[in-house]
C-alpha cells in the first residue's frame, strides 16, 4: 500500500451524507422517485441541488440535519446522460443489485422476485435520504425539501421508508450498532479505531488516489469527481427466531448472552470480546474511543476470544491473517432500524415488519461491498472456515452449524436458519453538488 500523503478533499463539493457520521439518536426517511419526463427530472436535479448539504457544512440551517440525493443507473438514463458517459461507471452499478442477487446471496426468500415493490426494478431512479436528530426535525427538513418535487409533473414519488436510531444505538437483535467506522484521509473526521491508519480518500470519494494508487472517476470529470457509490438495502430481521436460537443452544441466561457475544464478536452493550472476553462491560461498550482500540493478530490469532467466523471479524478482520488485503475492502457502513421493537423476552413471531435499513458508502462496489458480502459474509475460505457463512447475516439454508473455538474442545451449535432476509435494495451514485448542477443543465 502507498505511504502517508496529504490530501485536500473538496468538502464543499461532496455531499455531507458521504462522509459525516449520523447524529445519535436520529430519525431518517428514504424517498424514491421515478422520472417520466426528462426535462422535469433535470429540474428536480436543479432544485435538490439547492437543498443538499455539503461535507463542509457541519451544521445545517435546521441543526444536525441534512439531505442526500442518489441516482440509480436507470435514473441517469432517464435524465439523458449520454451512453459514452454511462459506460464509464462501475459495471456492478450498471447491472444493478437485482441482477447481482445470486452473487450477493440474495436467493430463496431474499431473491428479487420476493422484494418489496418497486425496489430492484427499472422504476427506481432517484433516492432522497433525509436525516435529523428526531422525528419532529425530520419532518421540518422534509418540508424544506418538498418544494423540490411537489407538483413537479413527470416526477413521481413511488416509495418511502421511515427509520430511526435509538439513543441506545441498538438494532432489533439487541446489539449496539454503528460502532466501527474508518477514518478517511483529508476528511477531518476521526475513525473509531486509533490503531487504524486513515484510508486513502479514493477508497470512498471518486476522483482521488486510492489504496493501490488508482483514481476511479466516471466521465466527464465534472460528473464523477467528488461523487461516490451508495448501496441501500432493506433487511428484515427474524427477531423471534434469533432469540429462540440463542435460548435453545444455551444452558442458562448467562450462557445465552455469551453465545450472543460469540456470534457477533461483541457483547450486546457494544463491548468487544477482544477487550472484555469473560463478561460484558457496558461502560466500555458506551465509550466510542475505547471500544474499538484493539487488533487480532498478536493477542488472538486463532480466534479463541473473538471467533474468526463471528460477524464483526468477518466484516473487518483488522490485522488478522486472512487471504487478501483487508484495507482494500473497508467500507463506511450506516444502519437505521425500521418497525417497532419486539417486546423483550418474547420468542414468538408477531408477524410485524421490522429490520434494518443498511447503507454502504464507497468508491469500489466490486472489491468493497460485493467482495465482503460474497467472500466474507457468505463464505469462510478467507479465514480457513471452508463454506461457513456469517452466523448473523449469512444466507443460511438450515444445514450448516456455527463453530466456536474453545479449549479443550470446540463448541458446535445447531444448524443455523436464516435470520436476515433481503426485502430489496439498490446500487446508487451519489453525485457531487457540481454534478447535480451539471445534470440539471443537461441538454438533448
Amino acid at each position: 500500500m502507498n505511504g502517508p500523503t496529504h490530501v485536500e478533499l473538496e468538502l464543499d463539493d461532496i455531499q455531507r451524507g458521504v462522509l459525516s457520521p449520523r447524529p445519535t439518536p436520529y430519525a431518517a426517511a428514504y424517498l424514491v422517485f421515478r422520472i417520466d419526463d426528462r426535462a422535469r427530472g433535470r429540474e428536480l436535479m436543479r432544485r435538490v441541488g439547492a437543498v443538499v448539504t455539503s461535507a463542509a457544512d457541519t451544521v445545517s440551517p435546521l441543526g444536525d440535519t441534512w439531505v442526500s440525493v442518489a441516482l440509480t443507473f436507470h435514473g441517469l438514463e432517464a435524465l439523458g446522460v449520454p451512453p459514452t458517459s454511462l459506460n464509464t461507471f462501475a459495471w456492478e452499478f450498471r447491472q444493478g443489485m437485482a441482477t447481482r442477487a445470486e452473487a450477493l446471496g440474495d436467493v430463496g426468500d431474499s431473491s428479487p422476485e420476493n422484494w418489496e415493490a418497486p425496489l430492484g426494478t427499472a422504476d427506481v431512479h432517484v433516492v432522497l435520504t433525509a436525516v435529523a436528530p428526531d422525528a419532529e426535525r425530520l419532518e421540518a427538513v422534509l418540508d424544506r425539501v418538498r418544494p423540490a418535487y411537489h407538483r413537479l409533473a413527470g416526477v413521481t414519488a413511488i416509495w418511502r421508508q421511515d427509520c430511526y436510531a435509538l439513543p441506545t444505538e441498538t438494532e432489533h437483535f439487541g446489539y449496539r450498532d454503528g460502532v466501527s467506522h474508518p477514518a478517511v484521509e483529508g476528511s477531518g473526521i476521526a475513525g473509531s479505531n486509533e490503531l487504524e491508519v486513515p484510508l486513502k480518500a479514493g477508497e470512498f470519494v471518486l476522483g482521488y488516489p486510492d489504496e493501490i494508487g488508482g483514481a476511479q472517476t466516471p466521465q466527464p470529470e465534472v460528473l464523477g469527481r467528488n461523487g461516490s457509490y451508495a448501496v441501500f438495502r432493506k433487511l428484515h430481521q427474524h427477531v423471534a427466531g434469533f432469540r429462540c436460537y440463542l435460548r435453545d443452544n444455551a444452558t442458562d441466561p448467562g450462557d445465552e448472552e455469551l453465545l450472543a457475544a460469540k456470534i457477533m464478536g461483541r457483547w450486546r452493550s457494544g463491548a468487544p470480546l477482544a477487550l472484555s472476553p469473560e463478561h460484558d462491560d457496558p461502560a466500555l461498550g458506551a465509550d466510542p474511543r475505547r471500544r474499538n482500540t484493539f487488533l487480532y493478530r498478536q493477542d488472538d490469532p486463532a480466534g479463541f476470544v473473538t471467533p474468526a467466523g463471528c460477524h464483526i471479524r468477518r466484516a473487518n478482520p483488522r490485522d488478522a491473517s486472512v487471504a487478501g488485503e483487508v484495507r482494500l475492502h473497508r467500507m463506511i457502513r450506516r444502519g437505521a432500524v425500521y418497525g417497532s421493537p419486539l417486546p423483550d423476552g418474547v420468542c414468538e413471531d408477531d408477524g410485524a415488519e421490522r429490520g434494518l435499513m443498511f447503507a454502504f458508502i464507497g468508491a469500489h462496489l466490486g472489491r468493497q461491498f460485493e467482495f465482503v458480502q460474497s467472500q466474507w459474509m457468505n463464505d469462510g475460505v478467507f479465514f480457513g472456515g471452508n463454506d461457513a457463512k456469517d452466523p448473523v447475516t449469512g444466507s443460511h439454508d438450515g444445514s450448516a452449524c456455527h463453530t466456536i473455538p474453545r479449549r479443550p474442545l470446540r463448541r458446535r451449535l445447531s444448524p443455523l436458519p436464516r435470520f436476515v432476509v433481503t426485502r430489496g435494495g439498490e446500487y446508487c451514485f451519489l453525485p457531487s453538488l457540481s454534478a447535480l448542477r451539471w445534470l440539471g443543465d443537461l441538454q438533448d
